[in-house]
């Protein structure tokens, strides 16, 4: 079953979320069954975000590296998961870039998100100057190496996200899609349960392609997920008949 994220970053009010979750409800009506849905809101609407007929799944969009204690403004993985999250998101590249999160942090997470049975939706992808010096492979092979340590046997989600085609419209040819789908794939060959994502200016309009020629097994999007109407449609839904 292919599987679509929703990453609002920080973007809707609970008001937003709740309107946007009523018109998701609407178009997709009982038709979620084709696909795993996920969106991932502000830790401030993920209650507004929920589904009470489960057609979709909830997202932290980060999490604290430690379970608990004195840490101002940290969220930690358990009360991500009494708030009903399935998955969070750890190590995206605005993490990376914006807020210096480095391999170690990043296994920490990794491991609070097992602690509290979060299924991690584990970001990596290179910038463009690694991709202009032909450093794709390296640093992709250095960034899943920040695994080593995660249950091989435990569910896991690894997103491919070209720093390059965040947010700037300019997204990954289906075929660099696909080879950095073989390179993960290899890298991971030792996972038991794992599915790979694209993400990087996913829009209704490339989805398919991208899809069937990259084999990946959904898609992480951000800024095409803030419109419900765009959101079905890349996942395949569509408008309600």
């Amino acid at each position: 079953m292919k599987l679509y994220v929703a990453n609002w970053k920080m973007n809707k009010t609970r008001t937003e979320a709740r309107a946007f979750a009523g018109e998701l409800g609407a178009r997709i009506g009982a038709r979620a069954d084709r696909v795993e849905l996920v969106l991932a809101p502000p830790f401030t609407a993920l209650d507004a975000a929920l589904d009470p007929a489960g057609r979709w799944a909830l997202a932290g969009q980060n999490l604290g590296s430690e379970g608990f204690g004195a840490y101002t403004g940290e969220v930690s993985g358990h009360m991500l998961a009494e708030a009903g999250c399935r998955y969070v998101i750890v190590g995206h590249s605005e993490r990376r870039r914006l807020f210096g999160e480095d391999g170690s942090l990043l296994a920490r997470k990794l491991a609070r998100a097992r602690e509290a049975n979060l299924i991690p939706i584990y970001c990596v992808g290179e910038t463009e100057e690694e991709r202009d010096r032909g450093s794709t492979d390296s640093v992709l092979e250095r960034q899943a190496g920040t695994l080593s340590q995660d249950p091989p046997r435990s569910p896991l989600v690894v997103a491919y996200e070209p720093v390059w085609a965040i947010g700037t419209g300019r997204a990954a040819t289906p075929e660099d899609a696909a080879a950095a789908r073989a390179r993960l794939a290899g890298l991971l060959s030792a996972r038991a349960d794992l599915r790979l994502l694209y993400g990087g200016s996913v829009t209704a309009d490339n989805a398919a392609e991208l899809l069937r020629v990259s084999e990946m097994d959904g898609f992480l999007v951000g800024g095409a997920s803030l419109d419900a109407e765009s959101f079905a449609r890349i996942a395949g839904l569509g408008q309600r008949s």
